[in-house]
């Protein structure tokens, strides 16, 4: 089971939300419950080369090659989405982590614990989205992704197609909540748990996986991110070493030494990339520390550290005017968001100055890039839960 690192600094049911945050949640909610529960098997692509429980995205900077009359193979074109490609499965994958998160953070700390009609409506919703998402046969989605990411004329899927699946980082934390509140059937809960160990597996030995995780950019990052959370889940410790490992010998070495990300600001979308980058670097710190290896306080030898990072970004998440570098050719005016890390480093680094940029983001985002760049949507499930009373 996930065991999570005490803080002095929160605790739950003293959640500090804006009332603009807490309606955002309300919605959420409400949509969870009224909403048709989604599944993977909703929507299919023909081009897809799988079947219809397998997970299917198309490269998003690919384009039909106009010298060719039939555009194959496409053409990359750095930083520009092709409107074409098929992206409903990553739409129905962050509805339904929307969804979890939704739940079990209302369940966790906005429901009283003798309101037992509202919680048994909250975790009987959030038991069934778990169930035909994850489990049962009719519509679950198969714990690989061989399909993410393919390019038309080109590839059938690549390993680069895992980042895909950031979404998921909360889903674990949000079935957690619930079962540590005695509000998840165990069939459930352990089935989820297997789902989750089951696509470990497959990201440790896969050609795709062995290949994204071998890559040099936010694309490492974004793996062994999903990789430790996965594992903390699946109770593999062996693999969250793995990933405090290469955190301190591969990751961190991304960052320079004045705690920029040069690789990203290389890029179209400099500071979209750069924030990306930095908070799925924190929140792989918060799902794979342990007291004694906290990534959060480790620096090195270089003087390379989250906090650098941070030190680094955060004036320009507060006034992006000050930005120095190229602004992003598409979306620049969507960000900054909610990053997680801004909430995780209120607490494990004791930094007020980002949790107040974290209360001061808006909480509803419309924008499709920004959605599909919040891994985390719900950073309070990642806190150490209340015991609760088992009501059922």
């Amino acid at each position: 089971m996930i065991t999570r690192m005490k803080t002095d600094h929160m605790s739950t049911r003293s959640i500090r939300m804006s009332t603009e945050r807490r309606d955002c949640l309300r919605r959420e909610v409400l949509a969870a419950l009224q909403e048709p529960v989604p599944h993977i098997t909703d929507v299919s692509c023909a081009r897809s080369a799988g079947g219809i429980h397998d997970f299917y995205s198309e490269g998003d900077y690919w384009w039909p090659d106009p010298e060719k009359p039939d555009g194959t193979p496409y053409i990359r074109r750095d930083g520009e989405t092709n409107p074409e490609n098929f992206v409903a499965h990553r739409l129905i994958l962050r509805r339904m982590r929307n969804f979890m998160s939704a739940l079990a953070a209302e369940a966790a700390f906005f429901t009283s614990p003798e309101d037992e009609e509202h919680l048994s409506c909250l975790s009987s919703r959030a038991e069934r989205i778990c169930r035909e998402f994850f489990l049962d046969e009719d519509t679950r989605m198969n714990p690989s992704l061989t399909y993410a990411q393919a390019i038309h004329g080109v590839c059938i899927g690549r390993g680069i197609g895992i980042i895909d699946t950031i979404h998921l980082a909360d889903v674990p934390y949000a079935v957690e909540m619930l079962h540590a509140m005695g509000r998840m059937d165990e069939a459930v809960y352990q089935g989820v748990r297997d789902w989750f160990a089951s696509y470990l597996e497959w990201l440790l030995t896969s050609k795709n996986g062995i290949e994204e995780m071998n890559t040099e950019n936010n694309h490492a990052v974004c793996f062994f991110m999903q990789t430790a959370v996965f594992a903390r889940f699946a109770d593999r410790s062996d693999i969250l070493k793995l990933c405090r490992d290469q955190f301190k010998s591969r990751l961190l070495s991304q960052m320079a030494e004045d705690g920029s990300f040069p690789r990203e600001l290389a890029r179209t979308k400099p500071y979209n990339y750069s924030a990306f980058t930095l908070d799925n670097l924190c929140i792989l710190a918060e799902a794979a520390s342990v007291p004694e290896d906290d990534l959060w306080t480790y620096a090195d030898p270089e003087g390379r550290s989250l906090e650098k990072g941070i030190d680094f970004l955060l004036p320009y998440l507060q006034d992006k005017s000050a930005w120095p570098y190229p602004k992003d050719v598409m979306h620049f005016s969507a960000f900054p968001v909610p990053y997680a890390f801004l909430f995780f480093a209120g607490s494990r680094l004791n930094r007020e100055d980002c949790r107040m940029l974290y209360d001061a983001l808006p909480a509803h985002i419309e924008d499709e890039e920004a959605l599909r760049n919040l891994s985390v949507r719900q950073p309070m499930l990642w806190m150490p839960p209340e015991p609760q009373p088992d009501l059922r």
